[in-house]
């Protein structure tokens, strides 16, 4: 069966409705090995270590996987099920008695505590995501579209009406497709790919425009945008400027990297760029000196993790910080002041960290994980007390993108899930969203 013939018949980013077969029902043929071999199996896991070396697993023969899948299932039973409701959290305890709190007329009513889904809202199928931790193969965009890899396929999902497409399929000698990133006017589409091309696209049109290339020697697995300039990370270690208006996009080359470039973000107001590798480094780079044509000279350096950092996100109410996690290796969420260079705090989450994203309308972050609960956690800033930890995906939480108005969160899993969480607050008055400047990307009409 070929890859296009698999995908039709698992009909991606469809809703789940039915549970998929566990794998003891998918093999009854094999044997099934005593509880207390396995006690000692999974002990052994987590004494030996998943977490050490490099973030992908080495691919295990068939026997091994079906094997560590049971494992898996059997030391999860007591967990809740997918898309099974949950009751709500219990009502907080008033610090004072209603009855007597008429005596104190100077006492202000007690805040409710937000109440938190704990379970997803949606669930799509996302058959053939690729499992690797180096990839960025999710984006939700200005226009409420979110573009999704899976296999050699993007595909897009329209959030107001629950519509999928299509967007193309790429030839399997190219593929597959290793990172997407929306363009700041949520119609044109940047796709990296495993041959060192990138691709921008008209989603609206739904077609190519152009062909970036010559700026890396391998797969894209990392991109963000600044305005008309397209920034790319690969895993030749460079990261690179595109200016997407001109036919010499190359405008300049961040070197400092040593392996894969796996997280790359800039700064809310552009001037800043945080890049972090399969290296364990993290690096700050300064737009205002790269225009000064002093691109290979880092702002910041920062060799404070111990495994690949790809999880970054820049707070949206304090534009000089910068959260920052690393892998299993590592395991901790570190916060930075970019101007000052220094660490202001850091937290062991105890599993690999595989995204990082802020709420816009609350001083709150969330973070995606790895075994053993490839969970969602969200964590109150800058206190950093668990505020509440999402289940239902069954392995580790690759990816994760927010919806324009902030409010929802989507994560895609190495399960093969896409899920969509209610975790964010909603603004207590929605702001109208700016308005992207279409011209900057007019001109890849004209360019070739």
């Amino acid at each position: 069966m070929d890859a296009n013939t698999k995908t039709q018949s698992r009909f991606p980013m469809r809703d789940q409705y039915l549970p998929r077969k566990s794998s003891a029902e998918e093999n009854l043929d094999r044997f099934i090995p005593n509880r207390s071999a396995m006690d000692f199996d999974y002990a052994h896991y987590m004494l030996t270590g998943g977490a050490k070396g490099k973030e992908n697993p080495a691919p295990a023969s068939p026997a091994k996987e079906a094997y560590r899948k049971l494992l898996a299932e059997t030391f999860n039973m007591n967990r809740t099920r997918i898309l099974a409701f949950k009751n709500k959290p219990p009502t907080p305890v008033e610090a004072i008695p209603q009855e007597m709190s008429h005596s104190h007329p100077q006492s202000k009513p007690m805040k409710p505590r937000r109440y938190i889904p704990q379970t997803s809202e949606r669930t799509l199928d996302a058959p053939d995501l690729v499992d690797d931790y180096y990839l960025n193969l999710l984006d939700w965009g200005s226009s409420n579209v979110l573009a999704i890899a899976l296999g050699i396929t993007v595909y897009l999902w329209d959030a107001s009406n629950g519509s999928t497409s299509e967007l193309f399929t790429i030839d399997d000698e190219i593929g597959p497709v290793t990172s997407v990133s929306w363009a700041p006017d949520g119609r044109h589409l940047a796709v990296g790919l495993n041959n060192s091309e990138i691709q921008l696209w008209d989603s609206t049109a739904n077609r190519q425009l152009r062909t970036l290339r010559g700026g890396h020697h391998s797969r894209v697995g990392s991109m963000d945008w600044n305005n008309h300039i397209l920034t790319t990370g690969g895993m030749d270690g460079k990261v690179v400027n595109n200016d997407v208006r001109i036919r010499s996009h190359i405008v300049e080359t961040y070197r400092g990297h040593r392996q894969e470039v796996c997280g790359l973000k800039w700064s809310a107001s552009g001037q800043q760029l945080a890049t972090g590798g399969n290296d364990n480094l993290l690096f700050i780079w300064d737009r205002t000196a790269a225009s000064s044509n002093n691109a290979t000279q880092w702002l910041h350096r920062f060799e404070d993790h111990t495994a690949a950092v790809k999880a970054l996100a820049w707070c949206p109410f304090q534009g000089n910080l910068l959260a920052s996690a690393g892998g299993g290796g590592d395991r901790c969420i570190k916060f930075w002041n970019t101007h000052t260079g220094s660490c202001l705090n850091s937290i062991d989450t105890g599993s690999q960290v595989c995204a990082l994203l802020w709420n816009k309308n609350e001083r709150e972050l969330l973070s995606s994980h790895g075994f053993t609960q490839n969970q969602l956690t969200l964590w109150k800033y800058p206190s950093m007390v668990k505020m509440a930890e999402l289940t239902g995906h069954t392995s580790r939480v690759l990816f994760m993108a927010q919806s324009p108005d902030g409010c929802t969160v989507a994560s895609a899993a190495a399960d093969e899930t896409l899920r969509f969480w209610n975790v964010f607050a909603a603004p207590e008055m929605a702001k109208p969203a700016p308005k992207a400047n279409p011209e900057p990307f007019a001109h890849l009409n004209r360019i070739r």
